[in-house]
């Protein structure tokens, strides 16, 4: 959900764009808002008017009515994501991310929300999976993540089963558990963080996670993972595991989802899915290394380039995408010796290799002449 540039454009303070969060019980009819409805605003925030304009209002008050309509579901009616999960923030970059694991299939597909510049979500629990997306909105308008959870909570009929965390970029991260989440339930809201889990073997669980998080060192990702593992030595889920995810957004958005959001991994079914997640978030990072190569190697950085292409490999040495495509890259700039190693490890690891050189040709991806790709294509 996202409220309408002109609604945006007319909201003044902080406690006017509360207002308008909290106020869903208003009345729009014959294109009016109905003074009882500008009262209740106006009570709730203790004396403080509003300064908004009518249409504005007009418009945010139906995406409000229309978004209270779908979270007015009894929790049975919601999908279970039973877990333990993280919300945090990196102080240095900005970076902000969600962890999460489950004995639930696919549990990064409504647990984890982000989005660079605003903030991320953990549904988990019953989930209402509106509380991701409305969560954010509420956020990118101005509410801290406590008003945010309070808003969503005090409007939802099954609050009681709902397990919450939202942090943003600035404000204090907040995190919530109902009293009628299977025990053991809890959270902690840290400095820059909150863990929150039910459904686990103990009450141990969600103080290990903090603990983990705050004394590991590291990229954001990664502390965030060693948390998870911290909660599954301590225990875990009772029912065991299945699937986790890892999500990690910008702290300033680009405009550019493509380029804001850093890291979106997931384990959907698995019997060691935090195991799988740190399998992948290595994989991600080597192939970060590949990424700068070929960056180095646009602004004419040789050298740095071939160092990023070492470092990937070095982190996965069977990998022969890896090679390859540093082999192609030796070729272009001139050095065919060096390349003719790699080629002839990638090719006895897979030959279709071998097909596909001759290919690039024809699109400009290996410059060679026939002498030079009859020299390659013998090291099969």
């Amino acid at each position: 959900m996202r409220l309408p540039s002109s609604s945006r454009k007319s909201i003044g303070t902080t406690p006017d764009r509360l207002a308008i969060a909290f106020q869903f019980d208003v009345v729009v009819k014959g294109g009016r808002v109905k003074n009882d409805a500008v009262i209740h605003i106006k009570q709730h925030l203790k004396g403080v008017v509003m300064k908004i304009k009518i249409p504005a209002l007009i418009s945010l008050l139906l995406i409000i009515i229309f978004s209270n309509f779908q979270a007015q579901t009894f929790y049975n009616t919601n999908p279970l994501a039973h877990t333990f999960s993280i919300v945090a923030r990196d102080t240095v970059t900005g970076e902000m991310g969600v962890a999460v694991q489950s004995h639930w299939f696919s549990v990064g597909t409504l647990v984890t929300w982000g989005e660079a510049g605003v903030g991320v979500v953990a549904t988990q629990s019953f989930i209402n999976a509106s509380f991701g997306p409305r969560g954010l909105a509420l956020l990118e308008n101005g509410l801290t993540p406590k008003q945010a959870i309070e808003m969503l909570i005090k409007n939802d009929d099954g609050r009681d089963v709902r397990q919450l965390a939202i942090l943003d970029g600035k404000n204090p991260p907040a995190t919530y558990t109902g009293t009628k989440c299977i025990p053991e339930a809890g959270g902690i809201a840290g400095k820059n963080f909150a863990v929150q889990a039910n459904i686990m073997a103990n009450k141990n669980i969600w103080p290990a996670m903090a603990k983990a998080f705050k004394s590991a060192k590291g990229p954001l990702a990664e502390r965030m993972v060693a948390a998870l593992v911290a909660a599954q030595k301590a225990g875990g889920d009772i029912r065991g595991k299945q699937s986790a995810a890892l999500l990690v957004v910008k702290g300033k958005s680009t405009g550019k989802v493509w380029n804001d959001r850093l890291i979106d991994l997931r384990v959907d079914d698995s019997k060691m899915p935090i195991k799988e997640l740190q399998r992948l978030l290595k994989v991600h990072r080597a192939y970060e290394h590949m990424n700068a190569g070929d960056l180095a190697l646009t602004n004419n950085n040789t050298k740095l380039a071939m160092e990023e292409y070492s470092a990937a490999e070095s982190m996965f040495p069977k990998n022969e995408e890896m090679k390859y495509w540093h082999a192609v890259t030796l070729v272009n700039i001139g050095k065919l010796e060096k390349a003719l190693i790699l080629f002839k490890t990638v090719f006895k690891q897979n030959k279709n290799w071998a097909i596909l050189t001759p290919r690039l040709i024809g699109v400009g991806q290996l410059n060679v002449t026939k002498e030079q790709l009859k020299m390659i294509l013998e090291q099969q």
